[in-house]
């Protein structure tokens, strides 16, 4: 089970580990599963700043998609091994989010990752703005996270 750090710092970290489940035949973290960890990561980032998935829909309207996704594999996780996926928010616009994202063991660099997601409202998931009082907490998080590697 994951855990998340109680405060909410940047960059936000999530503790996991890597199991049985996440590896290919020889042990080793199969690429794919990196994508989740990731997305775990920044739903409790989310949540932590009191916006989980279900706030967002119901009281915002929202929900956040993948609009696209760089991955810069560096060294490869293995079975057993306790990973920090970690999150900065690198640039907020209106209607997108822009995340720097890093999964790490033990301080080394596993992955480096740019993920950008679009606002869509919850309904017909049509592109919309990002609602000004969850836009006005996000900003100040804003920062240059390219430094945080």
């Amino acid at each position: 089970m994951a855990a998340v750090t109680h405060t909410v710092c940047h960059p936000f970290s999530l503790a996991t580990r890597v199991y049985w489940e996440d590896t290919d035949a020889g042990g080793v973290v199969y690429h794919a599963r990196y994508v989740a960890y990731l997305e775990r990561a920044r739903s409790d980032w989310m949540r932590a700043l009191g916006h989980g998935q279900r706030v967002l829909r119901e009281q915002h309207d929202l929900v956040f998609a993948v609009r696209d996704m760089q991955l810069d594999f560096h060294r490869p996780a293995r079975l057993d091994d306790a990973l920090q996926v970690t999150v900065a928010l690198a640039s907020l616009r209106r209607a997108s989010v822009v995340f720097a994202q890093d999964v790490r063991r033990d301080g080394e660099l596993l992955v480096a990752a740019r993920v950008r997601v679009a606002a869509l409202d919850a309904g017909g998931f049509r592109p919309r703005a990002i609602p000004d009082p969850l836009y006005l907490q996000l900003k100040p998080l804003e920062s240059n996270a390219e430094q945080h590697r």
